[in-house]
């Protein structure tokens, strides 16, 4: 898939029910992003600032999911944790979290770390990220190694460009809203 292409229209279990990507996406960019695996204490980390930005992704029209190959009964119990970690106290979890026991999602969108096995051999998910806009399109792909965390200020940094460049033809290296068009 390249940059641009149209993202697949997958259907998937989630911990909010069955979803169709596209139209739980609506007219919403998205961030689709997997993990390698449920109660580790990167994974939990990452999650959980997820959970701290979520106001910030909201507010830029951008709706999160995360993915891994772990149960559903494993998401709902670790989105305890991962609250606890975000000091959260809303009600429920305020994104989806796909569940791929299968790897059938996984292995369509090449986020496998073929390095990373599970303890009966077969390759966790990757620390995959996609960013797709409201036209449904490819933005970003970044395919971290299993072993190597996130900067999810980063990735709200690179939403802003991405936005800002869909108005006006500029180049973005900045950081934060100190930045003038002239």
């Amino acid at each position: 898939m390249n940059l641009g292409d149209e993202f697949p229209n997958f259907t998937a279990n989630t911990t909010v029910g069955e979803i169709k990507f596209h139209v739980w996406l609506g007219d919403s960019w998205g961030i689709l992003f997997s993990h390698p695996a449920d109660f580790t204490p990167v994974c939990t980390t990452e999650l959980a600032r997820v959970v701290k930005l979520y106001p910030e992704f909201i507010a830029r029209n951008v709706k999160p999911i995360a993915l891994s190959c772990d149960s559903m009964k494993s998401h709902q119990k670790w989105t305890a944790d991962i609250k606890v970690f975000a000091e959260h106290s809303g009600e429920g979890f305020p994104y989806p979290i796909i569940s791929d026991e299968g790897r059938d999602l996984a292995c369509e969108l090449h986020m496998l770390d073929p390095e990373e096995k599970d303890s009966d051999g077969i390759p966790l998910s990757a620390r995959a990220v996609f960013i797709i806009d409201n036209k449904k399109k490819l933005r970003l792909s970044m395919l971290y190694p299993a072993t190597v965390g996130r900067n999810f200020d980063e990735i709200l940094r690179v939403i802003d460009a991405l936005q800002l460049t869909d108005k006006h033809k500029v180049a973005t290296r900045w950081i934060g809203s100190l930045v003038k068009l002239l």
